[in-house]
């Protein structure tokens, strides 16, 4: 769906530009509302550590 792809580049926007070692690390993302809501999970982007240039690229 493209709006999940869109949820997923800006949830992991932060650790693809270094700011962060993984996505729940960025403590202002909605991604932690997500969490919260059981849409994701806590560890979500974290087996994608060597993705920063391909998957989200823009």
């Amino acid at each position: 769906m493209d709006l999940e792809r869109h949820f997923e580049y800006i949830h992991f926007n932060p650790v693809k530009h270094c700011y962060v070692n993984q996505v729940k690390d960025w403590p202002w993302s909605s991604f932690h509302r997500y969490v919260r809501l059981k849409l994701y999970d806590l560890e979500w982007g974290q087996a994608e550590e060597n993705v920063r240039e391909d998957k989200f690229g823009e």
